[in-house]
């Protein structure tokens, strides 16, 4: 396949799963966008494998399959094709692109985890290596750029569970809520799955949504020290992700029956708060 329509090809994937943050927006220059398409799209289409019940009969093979391209010529595949230029292009280390397959690898064995560090872990699989991958294509992946991307890319992550609480219980059998603290306030399973809510899942979901906002502050400091459009388009991620906890706490915590998310209404004052500096 030619290298443009394989581009092309993973513009189409990144722009058409869009929904709360930024991804390869038109803010960034062209080669840079193409750049980060290419890694949403490797990483959306092993998303699918975890999820899709089309897949379920084969997911680990087809996760062990994908990872093992990296090792591969493209065959022909766009998103690899894409894929392997971006990575020559911009040396984006394998084991980043490796680690979000892991990542998925686990969502088809793993689907609790009991405390927060180790739901943090798993973001360092799920989320963190995007963030990486975003800023070693801008050369501006120094010790303390990448710590606070990590920071602000596991919020991100946390912020999703949060929203998604109730489809993850009940269409994919995912509770990532830590099992203990469930315990401590009172919440079980079935709860989620029923859609039921209760005062104690509003404490544990607000001690989730403490826990995100205080990563996202800890990070927040990245925006700022990025150059021109990069710092405003993580800026705008920054921002999408905190309103996103903003909309948790307005309908009281009370995620299932109500999935909150960032919509049209939401991106004229998200561009405004973003041009003018502010990362709250």
């Amino acid at each position: 396949m030619e290298l443009s329509a394989a581009y092309k090809y993973c513009r189409r994937m990144a722009f058409g799963h869009y929904e709360n943050f930024p991804v390869a927006s038109l803010l960034l220059p062209q080669p840079q966008r193409d750049a980060i398409a290419a890694v949403y799209a490797f990483a959306r289409r092993a998303d699918d494998f975890s999820d899709e019940p089309f897949y379920a009969p084969r997911r680990k093979q087809l996760l062990l399959d994908w990872r093992a391209r990296l090792d591969r010529e493209p065959g022909g595949h766009p998103v690899f094709t894409a894929l392997e230029d971006a990575r020559r292009r911009w040396k984006l280390p394998k084991q980043l692109l490796a680690d979000l397959v892991q990542a998925f690898l686990q969502d088809c064995d793993r689907r609790r985890y009991d405390t927060f560090e180790a739901l943090l872990a798993y973001c360092r699989l799920s989320a963190e290596p995007v963030g990486r991958l975003v800023l070693r294509i801008f050369g501006q992946d120094s010790p303390a750029a990448l710590r606070a991307s990590d920071d602000i890319c596991a919020a991100l992550q946390l912020a999703n569970h949060w929203q998604d609480l109730a489809s993850d219980a009940l269409v994919r059998d995912r509770i990532y809520l830590p099992g203990a603290e469930m315990r401590r306030f009172g919440v079980d399973e079935e709860q989620l799955r029923r859609g039921r809510w209760s005062p104690g899942l509003g404490e544990l979901l607000r001690l989730q949504v403490d826990r995100a906002e205080a990563l996202f502050a800890s990070g927040q400091d990245l925006p700022g020290r990025l150059p021109g459009r990069l710092g405003l388009e993580i800026r705008l991620t920054l921002l999408g992700g905190r309103g996103i906890l903003r909309k948790i706490r307005a309908q009281g915590y009370d995620t299932l029956k109500r999935r909150p998310r960032m919509g049209a209404l939401d991106a004229p004052g998200l561009l405004w708060a973003g041009l003018s500096g502010r990362t709250a």
